[in-house]
Parts: C-alpha cells; sequence; structure tokens
C-alpha cells in the first residue's frame, strides 16, 4: 500500500516550516501548495551521517611528501607546453 503525501498550502508551510522541515528530516515527505496548486515537493536530503563522513586525517602521519612535489614532472610540461609561455 502506498503512503500518501501530506499536501499543506503555502501559509501553512510558513507558519509550521520548523515542524514540516523536522518531519521531512525524519523521513516524511510532503507538498507545498499555492491555491491547490502543487509547487514543490520536500524531502529529506542523502546526506551522510556524522559516523558515514569520512575523515580527512584518517591517514595522518602515514603519508610523506617529497620536498619537490610542486616542481616534479616540470620538465615534461614545459616540453609539452613550452617554457615560453
Amino acid at each position: 500500500m502506498k503512503k500518501s503525501i501530506q499536501t499543506v498550502n503555502i501559509h501553512e508551510a510558513k507558519t509550521q516550516l520548523s515542524r514540516l522541515v523536522d518531519q521531512a528530516a525524519k523521513g516524511e515527505t510532503f507538498i507545498i501548495a499555492k491555491a491547490g496548486k502543487p509547487l514543490v515537493k520536500v524531502s529529506a536530503l542523502d546526506a551522510p551521517t556524522h559516523a558515514q563522513i569520512r575523515r580527512l586525517d584518517f591517514m595522518a602521519g602515514q603519508i610523506v611528501i617529497q620536498d619537490d612535489f610542486d616542481t616534479i614532472g616540470s620538465s615534461d610540461i614545459e616540453k609539452l607546453f613550452g617554457d615560453d609561455a
């Protein structure tokens, strides 16, 4: 059985926005209508949870960047683009 989606008029959406957003964040999609015509559908984003976010420093101390990192391959780049650019 398909679950019906709640429709609210724009005035109600303005006055109840906080409550409606909380509902949407919990997975309860709703539609905002103006003069009875559906305008937008509001639903939760598929954003990762805090536990799913991978930290950028997960390999801190395990990677070494060479001192000449910013010049690696410079001779090859000069050959491709010329050193007079």
